[in-house]
């Protein structure tokens, strides 16, 4: 198995971390001919906006979004979240726009305004996320499982090969998120698919 992590901007090594901890391989997606012969994606927190322009300056955008649309599964978290969304309630940017969410940037506020909240996650169970100027769902289109609320909000979601969190489950020792993750990629690659 190997996991391309999107290395352009914000908490990329703690996924690596995890994931080879896990005994799982990661390949470091810097550039446009690094997206080859992935089983799966991880797009981390960090600058939604920042992460956005570089992705369009390397040319990495529409070759990943190719892969994401053809069933690549991926793994968002906070502003890779945003990334996936296809609308956004406070920014007038779409960048994948492969998820059917309306999601809120910085919705809990500035980075001082960040937090740890236990949350029901569907499938694990209790779980602390970190929100650190995290976004949120405001609403879901047809066929997106909802996975987890905090404080009322939408803050886990499933849609086909799309997972998207508005919290950072890598900061922590908590890793079931992550073992979900890789039993999506394990179900995909039964049916013998590989992007």
């Amino acid at each position: 198995m190997n996991i391309g992590v999107l290395c352009i901007q914000g908490a990329f090594a703690e996924h690596i971390t995890i994931f080879k901890t896990l005994g799982i391989n990661c390949t470091e997606l810097r550039k446009k001919s690094d997206i080859t012969d992935l089983d799966g994606l991880v797009l981390p927190g960090g600058e939604s906006t920042v992460q956005g322009k570089l992705l369009q300056e390397l040319d990495m955008l529409e070759p990943l979004k190719e892969k994401i649309i053809n069933g690549l599964p991926v793994f968002a978290t906070c502003a890779g979240l945003i990334l996936l969304s296809e609308e956004l309630t406070n920014d007038k940017n779409v960048y994948f726009g492969t998820l059917p969410i309306c999601t809120r940037r910085n919705a809990y506020g500035r980075q001082i305004d960040s937090f740890c909240k236990t949350t029901d996650f569907k499938g694990i169970g209790s779980f602390s996320a970190t929100f650190i100027r995290a976004p949120y769902i405001e609403k879901t289109g047809n066929g997106v499982e909802i996975l987890a609320k905090t404080d009322g909000k939408i803050t886990a979601v499933k849609y086909r090969n799309q997972l998207g969190l508005a919290f950072h489950p890598e900061l922590g020792n908590d890793f079931r998120i992550h073992k979900y993750f890789i039993d999506i990629i394990n179900e995909n690659t039964r049916n013998n698919i590989h992007y």
